[in-house]
């Protein structure tokens, strides 16, 4: 499985042979979908463009977890390269399911979950990457008060001031 969004967090799940890699032709994207209170991350294809993200072995009785997680999602087979090539499974946002008329805000709950994910990955340098190649910014909801995002994780002060500086800078 390949992991680009807030399953590039390890404190969200138990899946084993974790390895940073890159895909290349794709973008990720924040999808804005109809009934959905919040926008959610997605990929695209793009040309000449490439997503940090994180491969994992899932075993086969977790895939059907691994499916009810991703419910708003469809399964696609992609092909990464480092360390060495191998298809692996991504999940995506389909094209044809329709769009919300207007923005749904971006959660920071939600937020925080896919930075510690990066920092603990590929440190700042990481996180840097995730704000640069992440397309479709809108406003963010600040809820840590009360988190909405079901997937949460604590942070530190430090961690929260990091995703609070990159984010004054798409928002």
């Amino acid at each position: 499985m390949f992991g680009y969004g807030s399953l590039v967090n390890c404190a969200t799940h138990d899946y084993r042979a974790l390895h940073a890699t890159r895909l290349t032709g794709w973008q990720r994207v924040w999808r804005h979908l109809p009934g959905r209170d919040f926008a959610t991350l997605s990929v695209e294809l793009s040309e000449n463009k490439e997503i940090f993200g994180l491969v994992a072995c899932v075993a086969e009785p977790d895939w059907a977890g691994l499916d009810l997680r991703e419910a708003l999602y469809r399964r696609r087979h992609v092909r990464v390269s480092e360390p060495e090539e191998r298809k692996v499974i991504l999940y995506e946002v389909p094209r044809d399911q329709a769009f919300a008329e207007a923005p749904a805000p971006v959660l920071s709950s939600y937020l925080d979950v896919v930075v510690q994910g990066y920092l603990r990955l590929g440190g700042e340098a990481a996180v840097d990457g995730f704000f640069n190649s992440t397309m479709g910014w809108s406003r963010i909801q600040d809820d840590r008060a009360a988190p909405i995002y079901p997937g949460h994780q604590s942070l530190t002060r430090e961690e929260w001031a990091l995703v609070d500086r990159h984010a004054a800078r798409v928002s």
